[in-house]
């Protein structure tokens, strides 16, 4: 038996949004440590740029950076065609764009006696348009770039495709429930379009990472004057049976895995990668 490994990623193209983000780049890395060709695909064309430069040089593999809006398919259209010309057909996506709003964020936890005549604070205080805004990024910014980008992995009868969630997914956490609903919905998808593209060759997963402190919950999780965790950061650390916060790299075992045909008879799931924060009921 040949040794068990993810040489079957090499030289595969990959495509992955959201690809410079924190965690996103930490992904692409990944990838390309095992010499897949990558594009990172982003709204700002001069930060794809640069990581991907950097990653190429690191890592002596093909990475480009495609400028693109997950929210918009004529973009990502056009994103494909630029792919398919530099390094051939799409055989691995990863929906990693997704992010929070402040206003889509309640000021309050919960509503109690003592705050309970300043609903603005509230549920009721929320912004439609703030929530409109996370609510389609994380869900239809998963949903176009899959319409378009796995057309080649059904032309090809084979293809991976990574949906990144979160623990909100699962235990929605206190005034963010744009988020959390949005995210609860890729979970969903994931497993929807599983069964619906399981007989095309085409695997469906996810990873829904624990808490990693990024450029979208920063300010909730730490506070801005002294940079130590806020109260709300505490409280993750304190119900993640680890005790801290995820590293970046956390992500590249369940990316790697997933998209390799290692998992080639695994589709439908999403793993966590919490430090046991879904395992724990905090008693």
């Amino acid at each position: 038996m040949e040794p068990i490994s993810f040489n079957d990623l090499a030289g595969k193209v990959c495509v992955v949004t959201g690809g410079y983000g924190v965690l996103g780049i930490e992904m692409v890395k990944a990838l390309a440590s095992v010499k897949a060709r990558i594009a990172i695909l982003g709204r700002n064309k001069e930060a794809g740029e640069k990581a991907a430069a950097e990653i190429s040089s690191t890592y002596k593999t093909t990475v480009i950076g495609v400028q693109a809006d997950v929210l918009d398919k004529d973009s990502l259209e056009k994103a494909k065609a630029v792919i398919n010309e530099q390094l051939g057909d799409v055989a691995i996506l990863i929906n990693g764009a997704g992010g929070n709003s402040p206003s889509a964020t309640t000021k309050v936890e919960e509503l109690t006696e003592s705050n309970i005549d300043k609903l603005e604070d509230s549920f009721f205080g929320l912004k439609m348009d703030g929530f409109d805004h996370v609510f389609d990024l994380n869900f239809k910014g998963t949903l176009l770039p899959t319409m378009v980008f796995a057309k080649d992995m059904i032309k090809n009868r084979k293809g991976a495709i990574l949906n990144i969630t979160s623990m909100n997914s699962y235990k929605p956490l206190t005034k963010i429930p744009a988020y959390s609903a949005a995210k609860a919905a890729v979970n969903n998808f994931t497993e929807w379009l599983a069964v619906h593209f399981a007989k095309t060759g085409i695997r469906v997963n996810a990873i829904a990472p624990g808490f990693f402190i990024t450029d979208q919950n920063r300010f909730l999780v730490l506070d801005e004057k002294t940079g130590n965790y806020s109260p709300r950061g505490q409280k993750i650390v304190t119900g993640t049976p680890m005790g801290k916060f995820g590293e970046p790299d956390d992500m590249h075992g369940a990316t790697l895995f997933l998209l390799s045909d290692l998992a080639k008879f695994i589709t439908g799931i999403v793993i966590p990668v919490d430090g046991g924060f879904n395992a724990y009921s905090g008693v």
